[in-house]
């Protein structure tokens, strides 16, 4: 705030900062931390937990579920962690940075293959990803984005990993292979069901498809965290009816 401020303002400069401090310091912020896939329906359930909770303030980060990982393994600050898949959330145990007592799976999505709305491509199966026609195809990095490693499983059970690969657009964040095919800038890709549905005018789903693995969804409460009962609280709230019926909006469905 000071570096704007030239120094005859500096010690109005303070006083404004230390204000703002001192405003924001008597309001319970609850930092959540929640996987791209989450985006919409996390907004409406902060909200909603919110309305229940006056003295709270829901802050949302959102991002890559093993980015978000390695930002609170590195300090960051959060209090709840909500992740697309257990493996991205196994991390963070193993790196001792959530509360395992308070790990539940809270909502189900599915996996499908979308094309852009006015596209003429209309696979059967996998395998017309490896014809000559199809030049690009976006999904998450499995390195970092859980949506890549059930797509990487799902293309490896078809066999077809190898030449779908090598076409390969990898997307930081399922959001951003979703808008890399909404924009026509590849010929398919791969999200969850939910993300799907937030492009309806956009995209349109070609292929549902079976994962290896159940895509299901565990939310914890990080380690260390300065509002535990708040976080706690919310991950109540996410787990209650309530919490479910907003998420069902969105398309998720309950965990199994």
């Amino acid at each position: 705030m000071t570096r704007s401020c030239h120094l005859k303002q500096y010690a109005l400069c303070v006083a404004a900062a230390a204000l703002v401090v001192s405003v924001n310091a008597h309001a319970d912020e609850l930092v959540v931390s929640a996987a791209a896939s989450l985006t919409n329906a996390f907004k409406a359930v902060g909200d909603a937990f919110e309305q229940q909770h006056p003295g709270t303030k829901v802050l949302l980060n959102f991002g890559a579920s093993d980015v978000l990982m390695q930002q609170i393994v590195k300090g960051a600050p959060a209090d709840v962690f909500a992740s697309a898949d257990q493996k991205a959330m196994d991390k963070a145990a193993a790196e001792k940075v959530i509360v395992p007592s308070t790990r539940r799976d809270f909502a189900a999505n599915s996996l499908v293959l979308i094309v852009p709305a006015d596209s003429h491509f209309a696979p059967a199966n996998l395998n017309a990803l490896t014809t000559a026609h199809v030049k690009r195809v976006a999904f998450g990095d499995p390195a970092s984005v859980p949506v890549g490693r059930y797509t990487q499983g799902a293309l490896q059970a078809a066999g077809v990993w190898d030449a779908v690969s090598a076409k390969a657009v990898l997307a930081s964040n399922v959001r951003q292979s979703l808008d890399y095919v909404a924009r026509g800038e590849v010929d398919a890709g791969f999200v969850f069901g939910t993300d799907a549905a937030i492009m309806p005018d956009k995209v349109k789903i070609a292929l549902n498809l079976p994962t290896q693995t159940p895509i299901s969804y565990p939310i914890a409460q990080v380690e260390g965290s300065h509002h535990a009962a708040d976080a706690q609280a919310f991950i109540d709230f996410v787990l209650s009816p309530a919490g479910e019926a907003v998420l069902a909006k969105y398309g998720f469905k309950p965990a199994h």
